[in-house]
């Protein structure tokens, strides 16, 4: 999540992971374990299991998953209080969703909510499209609409460890209107619902709202996320993903 209300430049920093309208010099903005490692087996290896459905997710997330879509990240965080997740990519072969890879990544410092507001600090549960990306560095080879600016900077006032959180963003259209740029300031619900929440490269700990995954994690979705596939992220603490 980026500070302030105001953009800088021709795109902005105001609207980075969930938009708070006030900030902190000690701020742990959206965030690197950068070992780029598989949760539990190592982050290169495709897995082979597959199943009709995605897996420890409830029939409520279940149907919200658009029929078309045939790209699912799924996030499972740790606990409702816990800003330590579990990012899994499914693709949909035929019926059957298979595993592909996983990463271990953070979520909000201070959890999950199902309703989330400006400055909870929880990254919202729910299913949400993936429309747009962009970032700092240039455009690594994805097939998403990509927005390079200097404005996705992190301030150089935040700690060293957040600079390069923004080195590659792909926005959660939470709160946000799809096919503008990750940081457009738009907020369809309004303000105090937040908005801003993207995918973004993690610092470490946990983020204000958004959430974070090591560097090559990022670089391999945005090469894989196809919008011909219509791809989502499903996300929440486990508890809630059962429900």
């Amino acid at each position: 999540m980026r500070p302030g209300g105001v953009r800088r430049g021709t795109a902005g920093w105001a609207a980075a992971c969930a938009f708070l309208l006030t900030a902190l010099p000690a701020l742990s903005a959206c965030g690197a374990d950068r070992t780029g490692t598989r949760a539990g087996s190592g982050g290169a290896a495709r897995a082979t299991a597959a199943s009709a459905r995605i897996p420890d997710v409830g029939d409520r997330w279940q149907s919200r998953i658009p029929a078309d879509s045939r790209q699912v990240v799924a996030v499972y965080g740790d606990d409702e209080d816990s800003a330590k997740a579990t990012v899994v990519l499914y693709t949909k072969r035929g019926r059957l969703w298979e595993r592909v890879r996983d990463w271990r990544g953070h979520n909000g410092k201070n959890g999950w909510t199902p309703d989330h507001h400006v400055g909870d600090e929880r990254s919202p549960v729910g299913v949400f499209t993936l429309s747009d990306a962009g970032g700092v560095l240039a455009d690594p080879g994805t097939r998403l609409p990509y927005t390079r600016s200097d404005d996705f900077a992190a301030p150089r006032w935040w700690e060293r460890s957040h600079w390069h959180d923004f080195d590659y963003v792909i926005a959660i259209d939470y709160n946000r209107v799809p096919g503008n740029p990750p940081d457009d300031p738009e907020r369809p619900a309004g303000e105090e619902k937040g908005g801003g929440i993207w995918l973004h490269l993690d610092h470490g700990s946990g983020t204000s709202a958004c959430v974070s995954m090591p560097r090559p994690a990022m670089e391999y979705l945005l090469r894989t996320l196809d919008p011909a596939r219509h791809p989502v992220v499903l996300m929440g603490d486990r508890a809630a993903l059962k429900a």
